[in-house]
């Protein structure tokens, strides 16, 4: 893909996984954070006590949409989750998870709870 096509289905895609999570009771916090000191968050979102940091990913299948995420942009969600916690003093006492959300061709989205570890 194109860098603006690719761009924009990425965005589409962060829209359909931000959407799947609000209709299971999630608030979307924040959407393509990026902290000062690093780091970049697709998704922030919270239910009650949790809140969840998301990287997602597109591509024609949810295998090929795996296969690119990198170490790098690991490192890069979790750096930003630390530094995300530290700017928002009102999460402090809150669980924290890492999940990522991948999204094929047709639109179908797979989540992966718990899918990175701190």
């Amino acid at each position: 893909m194109s860098g603006a096509l690719s761009y924009h289905a990425g965005a589409a895609a962060e829209e359909q996984v931000a959407a799947s999570y609000r209709a299971d009771g999630f608030d979307l916090l924040e959407h393509r954070w990026r902290g000062k000191a690093g780091g970049e968050i697709d998704l922030i979102l919270r239910k009650g006590d949790l809140v969840v940091f998301v990287e997602v990913k597109k591509s024609a299948s949810h295998l090929r949409a795996a296969e690119h995420l990198q170490p790098r942009q690991i490192a890069r969600l979790l750096a930003g989750a630390e530094g995300y916690a530290r700017a928002m003093p009102d999460i402090a006492t809150c669980a924290f998870r890492f999940d990522v959300a991948l999204v094929d061709s047709a639109g179908r989205i797979e989540r992966l709870e718990n899918a990175l570890s701190a």
